[in-house]
């Protein structure tokens, strides 16, 4: 039995779905390693959350310095490499072109190469995203629709997907990409607009006088839940031959019912304390985004279990547990 164990390398551990893929590798009997770029100083909070740091092996690694990918490939010898690295904020992005370009498409690159030149039978899943279609005119994007990339983040994680491709198509390498739309959990930072929402609904709820300023309601998205995507990522390793899918609930919501819903879950009128400003409105903007997940069902037996008003039910209740854990815990101290 211990013979068939696989190893699998995750880099970009320290993120929610790094941490949510590396609970279900465990699950799955992996021996699990993971990356980031100081794992001797990295408290890995997200893998604390869920219990499992202690299970993993953490290595220091960056993506964009090929001789520290190099090594951690050679050293960890893993059946599979899942790569989450790189940065993930689309908002960011505007901010900071040049950074999101390299760690985004160098970081996949030297991945891709490493596996070439060490001609081992790794498996290899890159994370997409569907920020690559832009705005697909209120029509769901699936495996076929164009890209047309609205954010320096998009444009990153679209030639990232296409070193994939070529990587695949040339070398004959196992290697695919997962083109997921929104997903969402209590471990998202509170940078991303969900996570956002939902702390500021609770500390309003708790007695807060603050406002929750937000750029524009109106745009729609397709919001999932993260624990199933991971269970997608993992699925598309184990199929006969490397493909690209599209993963998604196939429901678009505005930010306007997700804030809604996130304040209702509170007893709470969002209208009574969220404002909007245009000078958090991006530079170019999707209107509306949601994905056509037909062939995950078919290829893969994955469907979305959890849709946009249980996601941020779930959000809301387990940031409460964790406020009212962490009060419990001082007033025992």
């Amino acid at each position: 039995m211990t013979d068939e164990r696989k190893t699998a390398l995750i880099f970009g551990i320290s993120g929610q779905d790094g941490a949510y893929l590396a609970k279900l590798l465990l699950e799955r009997n992996y021996t699990v390693h993971g990356t980031s770029r100081d794992a001797e100083i990295s408290a890995f909070p997200s893998l604390a959350a869920l219990g499992i740091k202690e299970q993993i092996g953490l290595h220091s690694a960056v993506p964009t310095d090929f001789r520290s990918t190099f090594q951690v490939i050679s050293r960890t010898n893993p059946d599979e490499i899942y790569n989450l690295s790189g940065q993930s904020s689309v908002g960011l992005s505007f901010q900071q072109p040049v950074e999101t370009l390299e760690s985004i498409t160098v970081g996949t690159l030297n991945i891709l190469e490493c596996i070439r030149l060490l001609a081992r039978p790794i498996k290899f899943y890159n994370a997409g995203s569907s920020e690559c279609f832009g705005d697909t005119g209120g029509k769901p994007a699936n495996e076929s629709t164009p890209f047309h990339p609205c954010s320096p983040y998009a444009v990153a994680k679209s030639a990232a997907f296409w070193e994939v491709a070529n990587y695949r198509d040339s070398y004959g390498l196992y290697a695919c990409s997962g083109i997921l739309f929104n997903h969402e959990s209590p471990l998202r930072p509170q940078r991303f607009v969900t996570r956002k929402v939902t702390a500021a609904a609770i500390r309003i709820a708790n007695g807060s006088n603050e406002q929750l300023v937000l750029g524009d309601l109106a745009i729609r998205r397709d919001w999932g839940w993260a624990p199933e995507y991971v269970e997608a990522m993992w699925a598309m390793l184990q199929q006969e031959k490397p493909e690209d899918f599209v993963i998604a609930t196939g429901v678009a919501h505005s930010l306007e019912e997700f804030v809604d819903a996130a304040f209702t879950a509170l007893d709470l009128n969002w209208r009574d304390h969220v404002r909007t400003d245009a000078s958090l409105f991006r530079p170019s903007e999707i209107r509306c985004g949601f994905g056509n997940a037909a062939k995950a069902a078919t290829s893969l037996g994955w469907k979305a279990r959890t849709l946009m008003p249980e996601v941020v039910r779930r959000m809301v209740e387990a940031e409460v547990a964790a406020l009212a854990a962490a009060q419990g815990h001082q007033t025992h101290a």
